[in-house]
């Protein structure tokens, strides 16, 4: 089996196995304690605080380990509003963050920037973006569905500008590298770089006002309250130092297999959009989508082939809405995978996963072309029911049929999934085709769609 979700959560590295093995035995009790147990615990943290601090770019007191990276993001979202309160309550993000940090910002008054269609924000937006009750600004180092990297640093140094902190999400970055610029908090969570899952990390930096909501605790300067898990917290700081050590190295051997996926996937399999900065990416990370697929289709036949892959497609068993990233970028939902390459991914797993796909997204499209469309023509132009169909069964229904109109004529597609909305004018965009908008129908909603060639 090849496992290629790594940016979901990577497999533990071999050192942080060690790691934890070892301070099992040695970590076990109290670290506030003065006792030789509780001396020789608080060495293990404190030596582990050390060495996490140096990867982010800190000083150690700045550092907290938490639960998770989730809760990371809420203990510093919380606590940089509370301290700023006075300020106001607004606050900035991206429209491409990740859920933790959107679902963090719901009681604020919240300004999403948008992004371009490669998923990246301009600094231009965030200033734009800026009011005197600004009391925070948060923005991802790097996408964590499509892989782009984010200009950070001269987000960084519009916010400083205006005297507001910015917030990094580095869970999928941090193994990589140090975040560039002058941020003011940066979270990140352990089992993104290979260690375990149940460690997070709060950089906090000196001179940021912060202010821990809920009840106070002594532990972790008041951020993370409960009982450290220590074997955890060693395991996590011990892999970020290993795999920070052969970053470098593998990100070149990485890129290069990247690469590959993106320039043959198109070559091997018709309709396919390769999404993403081709440039400014993290080196394992490739996301594309088929047309005329369903998304959790097409990871069970690859699960099948042996190839664990995942899915921000519209169309899965667990919400049936589009992924809200590739939403915000304006590109194809339905049937997008993304492709997440460990450290350590052999060039010949690539080749086979590149062997299988095409068959893989053949066999699904044979399943979901069976439906045919209900087709009426109405004045000037087509009219396709695909209520009660989700996608990508109204963007098949309206590839089937848009040869059927001269061109200049229109077709207008009748369907009541939300998806759709973002789909049938992305199909659109990839096609060539020209998407006029949305129109009220009696059930669902009408988007018409005019023949360019």
């Amino acid at each position: 089996m090849s496992y290629f979700d790594a940016a979901s959560g990577a497999p533990l590295h071999p050192v942080a196995r060690q790691a934890l093995l070892a301070s099992l035995d040695e970590g076990w009790a109290d670290p506030s304690r003065l006792y030789r147990e509780g001396r020789r615990a608080r060495m293990l943290l404190d030596a582990a605080r050390e060495a996490a601090a140096e990867a982010v770019g800190c000083r150690p007191d700045e550092l907290t380990f938490t639960s998770s990276g989730t809760r990371a993001v809420h203990s510093g979202i919380a606590g940089a509003m509370g301290g700023r309160r006075r300020i106001g309550r607004h606050l900035i993000v991206s429209a491409v963050e990740h859920s933790s940090v959107l679902h963090s910002t719901e009681s604020f008054d919240v300004t999403e920037v948008p992004v371009d269609r490669t998923g990246a924000v301009s600094a231009r937006s965030y200033a734009d973006a800026l009011r005197p009750d600004t009391a925070l600004a948060c923005l991802q180092s790097a996408n964590h569905e499509v892989g782009t990297v984010q200009p950070v640093a001269e987000v960084a140094a519009v916010c400083r500008e205006a005297g507001v902190p910015l917030l990094v999400d580095a869970a999928q970055s941090l193994g990589w590298g140090p975040v560039e610029g002058e941020w003011s908090l940066l979270t990140a969570s352990a089992h993104k770089w290979g260690g375990p899952s149940g460690v997070g990390l709060l950089a906090v930096r000196k001179g940021v006002r912060f202010s821990p909501q809920g009840p106070a605790d002594e532990r972790e300067s008041g951020r993370a309250p409960g009982f450290e898990n220590l074997p955890a917290i060693v395991a996590a700081a011990a892999s970020l130092r290993a795999v920070r050590a052969e970053a470098a190295q593998e990100a070149v051997r990485l890129r290069e297999l990247t690469a590959r996926i993106r320039s043959h996937v198109p070559q091997l399999v018709p309709d396919v959009d390769v999404v993403g900065d081709p440039e400014r990416r993290l080196p394992g990370i490739v996301t594309f989508s088929c047309l005329y697929v369903d998304g959790e289709t097409l990871l069970h036949e690859l699960d099948r082939a042996g190839f664990s892959v995942s899915s921000g497609s519209s169309c899965t068993s667990s919400t049936l809405t589009p992924s809200h990233v590739l939403k915000a970028m304006g590109v194809l939902s339905e049937g997008n995978v993304r492709v997440s390459l460990p450290f350590g991914a052999v060039s010949e797993e690539v080749d086979r996963f590149l062997e299988v796909l095409p068959g893989a997204v053949a066999a699904v499209r044979e399943k979901l072309g069976a439906p045919t469309p209900s087709t009426a023509v109405q004045e000037d132009a087509l009219v396709v029911d695909a209520l009660g169909k989700r996608c990508p069964i109204p963007v098949i229904e309206l590839a089937k049929v848009i040869g059927e109109v001269p061109v200049g004529g229109t077709v207008r597609v009748l369907s009541d999934d939300e998806a759709a909305r973002l789909d049938i004018p992305a199909w659109c965009d990839m096609r060539e085709q020209e998407y006029v908008g949305e129109e009220p129908a009696v059930e669902g909603t009408a988007f018409v769609v005019r023949r360019v060639r």
